[in-house]
């Protein structure tokens, strides 16, 4: 049994482990692609389909189709206070909020630091859904249970925790340039107008379901969701109908790197670890919840883990806070308001440093005398991927996470958050690749080997001309959701 088994809180895990740091990246898996690809088990979801390149170019040239009924928490919110008290826990408004829409949840500590997002889904009157991971919806749930709101708590968990083996709904995100004219073809005529985060009940063949104006990669498309009870009739239709429109089914691999193309910074570090703030939730937590079984890995080190923590601010929600309501970390956010602050964009990397990492491999030679491999088309070590990024002359500016590969954008890339002064377009930085202890920190579940700099250049976030397109067209500013 280890630390985190025997541990009775976070709290007690954090008094026990020499540094917190230290025990996140020891939770690194022993193959880097692999907690992604067993994240979304169940009766459909593969790691592949036909191939992860196929499944990349169909959501920019066909139809692809994300099944999201597996991998995430579903948590209802229920009570005369549900609204209130979403609102409390949200940096950004909730105004014109009406039954059938959607909001960001974008939760903060009580010193700024970002905890996570999610979407919130109003479902009735009284009656809201955050979807999203463990840590958004386990921040959600603490706070239901400590303060003095009038709300319950209803967890239907993604399929790995999910003793019933079924869903309350399945969902599938539908999008690419011939995404409309299959769902049309569905609903028997034209689609109802729906804006962004808002949905209406149209038909899936004989079925009525929930299509919300809603898209992985920015391109056109609904969420779709239903009962369960039809998830294998819904998903039968699409690909019955969807095969002369070119419809592939994303499988995990591809899924994940969706946020290289659109900008989501999906797993922050949770700014839970550190400050009195969030000591109650520390106490609270257990083994079972995310803050103690998240895993760290990358060239990024630092003993303090407020080093990982990002803000709203430094992954571009800056425009979405509003502090027209109370909420959590309103009083730091204020304060930190008019500072400079970091920005969220994308890293190309170079291709000859990529090419020099990949022939390493064929050459002669210690392991750890090597670069550690690059894999294909997700690089991430760790389920919080984190890598130091310097200027030209090794000054920290920075920290990057998701390194991948696309086929739509044939780039190697990370998200990022840096200085402003090395946030424009066309500016060169460095980033480094493996751990500075050269595989020592992860417990050896990584092979040894030799951390390396590899030149990137800052592009925007979303990088997706697509996705910038997309959200310039509704009204969305770069980078983010929307004020939404």
């Amino acid at each position: 049994m280890n630390a985190q088994d025997k541990a009775q809180s976070l709290s007690d895990l954090m008094e026990t482990v020499p540094n917190i740091t230290d025990h996140l990246f020891s939770n690194a898996p022993k193959a880097a692609l692999t907690i992604y690809s067993q994240m979304m088990p169940g009766d459909g979801v593969r790691p592949e389909f036909t191939t992860w390149r196929d499944e990349q170019w169909a959501w920019r040239n066909t139809i692809a189709v994300h099944d999201q009924s597996y991998h995430m928490q579903s948590l209802h919110v229920r009570g005369k206070d549900a609204l209130a008290f979403t609102q409390y826990l949200s940096v950004n408004s909730f105004k014109n909020f009406g039954i059938g829409a959607a909001k960001q949840l974008v939760c903060c500590s009580p010193e700024g630091y970002l905890i996570g997002d999610a979407i919130l889904y109003r479902m009735d009157e009284d009656d809201y859904m955050v979807v999203g991971n463990p840590a958004t919806t386990e921040w959600v749930e603490f706070n239901a249970q400590t303060l003095s709101y009038d709300v319950t708590t209803e967890l239907d968990p993604m399929w790995t925790l999910n003793k019933a083996k079924k869903r309350e709904f399945y969902r599938f995100q539908v999008e690419g340039p011939k995404a409309w004219e299959l769902l049309e073809e569905l609903n028997g005529g034209p689609l109802p107008e729906i804006k962004f985060f808002k949905s209406a009940e149209i038909n899936m063949g004989p079925h009525k379901a929930r299509g919300m104006r809603h898209s992985m990669g920015g391109m056109p498309g609904l969420e779709i969701s239903g009962p369960w009870a039809e998830y294998k009739d819904v998903k039968r239709l699409l690909q019955k109908a969807g095969k002369k429109y070119g419809l592939r089914m994303v499988g995990s691999i591809a899924y994940f790197t969706t946020v290289i193309e659109s900008g989501w910074w999906a797993v922050p570090v949770s700014g839970v670890y550190t400050g009195q703030g969030t000591k109650p939730y520390r106490d609270w937590c257990s083994a079972k919840n995310a803050a103690m079984r998240m895993s760290l890995g990358g060239s990024l080190y630092s003993e303090n883990i407020e080093d990982y923590y990002v803000t709203p601010y430094d992954v571009n929600y800056g425009h979405i806070i509003k502090f027209d309501h109370d909420f959590i970390g309103r009083e730091a956010l204020e304060a930190m308001a008019d500072k400079p602050h970091r920005r969220k964009v994308t890293l190309v990397w170079n291709a000859d440093d990529v090419l020099s990492v990949m022939q390493a491999q064929f050459e002669g030679g210690e392991a750890k005398d090597k670069p550690l491999p690059i894999t294909l088309p997700l690089a991430a070590i760790g389920r919080m991927p984190y890598d130091k990024v310097t200027d030209k002359d090794g000054n920290m500016i920075g920290l990057a996470t998701y390194p991948g590969y696309t086929e739509n954008e044939r780039a190697m890339m990370s998200l990022a958050s840096v200085d402003a002064d090395f946030a424009e377009p066309g500016t060169e930085v460095v980033l480094y690749w493996g751990e500075d202890g050269g595989g020592s920190r992860s417990a050896g579940n990584i092979e040894p080997h030799k951390q390396v700099k590899i030149r990137a250049t800052v592009a925007p976030s979303p990088i997706s001309r697509a996705a910038q397109s997309s959200r310039s067209d509704i009204g969305i500013k770069r980078g983010s959701l929307s004020d939404v």
